[in-house]
């Protein structure tokens, strides 16, 4: 039975090692502030933990920071099964998809496989990049130049392909490249909300990555090379396979601008380029648009919260200000009444006095 116990124990040590193998890989030894600055500068999503407070032993003090990416990680805060913690709640955060701020208390005890003892509390907040997220598929020549053409915009691109030999040797800061056998399964495992751009060399593949993007519920656009005749073909096997009117129509085919032509890859990419630049300026303008209606939306309701309390407040004071004219007027006329009762009193005795004299 003890050997059977410690067989188990090892085997979870064991584990929790590899586990935390796998957390710690992508660890970088620049400050936190390098990495926000370097997160911000390629545009992607980070979460920032910091040890807002401690009690007793921690690794640690207050005001530490680390920067967690979804495959990076910045900084330190003392390593250990607490920062393996901090590294997963991090990243499940980060798998929402929301810019929020979380504060959790950990206890470094038997739990955690720390003997630290103490206590502490991180800060965890998650920094949603505003860059557009643009998938492009294919390395050809088209796609060169437009890369070219989009390193210096707000899009963080995944760059995919089969054949790892096509892609150019030194890449822009905001392309991540991906080399996959297996492109389709690229397009089941991209983020919501993603723009998709087509430009494989092969018509076989085109489709199916169109039929497989077309599946997901949460396409932000999608675009596709080629001619009118392509995309009417691809429109008529993407109904026989059972896509909707309008899941068909969101395929764009040809891409690009209309007012700016050519067959040369520079010319199509400035094309495909200003097409794209709308597309998350539209994005933007709407965001704006929504802040705007928000604001005016509380505004309107702060208002409305308001102007009950100011009739409720005019009428007690009209109420209060009648209550004090009346109590004012009551009390005028009762000294009217007690003064008249007062001079009556002394016209009585000043005549009593009158008549005494008279009647000496």
């Amino acid at each position: 039975m003890n050997s059977s116990n410690s067989s188990n124990n090892v085997h979870d040590e064991q584990a929790v090692s590899q586990s935390l193998n796998q957390s710690f890989q992508g660890f970088h030894h620049q400050s936190w502030s390098e990495a926000i600055a370097e997160q911000n500068r390629l545009g992607n999503d980070y979460v920032i933990a910091t040890v807002l407070g401690t009690s007793g032993s921690t690794p640690r003090a207050s005001g530490s920071k680390m920067v967690i990416t979804g495959e990076q990680i910045y900084d330190t805060l003392g390593g250990g099964h607490l920062e393996f913690k901090v590294i997963e709640k991090a990243r499940q955060l980060l798998a929402q998809g929301e810019a929020v701020q979380v504060a959790e208390q950990f206890h470094l005890g038997a739990n955690l496989g720390q003997c630290c003892g103490g206590a502490t509390v991180i800060m965890f907040e998650v920094m949603m990049s505003q860059h557009m997220n643009l998938d492009i598929y294919g390395a050809g020549h088209v796609a060169q130049a437009l890369v070219n053409v989009l390193a210096h915009l707000p899009i963080r691109i995944r760059w995919i392909d089969s054949r790892a030999e096509v892609f150019p040797q030194q890449l822009p800061a905001n392309v991540t490249k991906i080399v996959d056998e297996e492109p389709v399964e690229q397009a089941k495992r991209a983020r919501a909300n993603t723009a998709y751009l087509i430009l494989t060399h092969n018509h076989q593949l085109d489709f199916a990555l169109t039929e497989a993007i077309l599946k997901r519920d949460d396409v932000r656009w999608l675009g596709v090379i080629g001619s009118d005749t392509k995309a009417k073909r691809f429109q008529y096997r993407l109904g026989h396979r059972g896509f909707s009117e309008q899941q068909i129509a969101s395929m764009q085919c040809p891409v690009g601008i209309d007012n700016v032509s050519g067959k040369l890859p520079m010319e199509v990419a400035v094309s495909i380029a200003g097409q794209l630049i709308g597309l998350y300026q539209q994005k933007s303008q709407e965001q704006s648009q929504q802040k705007g209606q928000q604001q005016d939306q509380q505004k309107s309701e702060s208002k409305d919260q308001q102007t009950p309390i100011n009739n409720k407040s005019k009428k007690r004071n009209g109420l209060q200000w009648q209550e004090l004219t009346a109590s004012f007027a009551t009390s005028q006329s009762s000294a009217k009444k007690s003064n008249a009762e007062k001079s009556a009193k002394q016209n009585h005795v000043l005549t009593e006095d009158v008549q005494e004299v008279v009647n000496q």
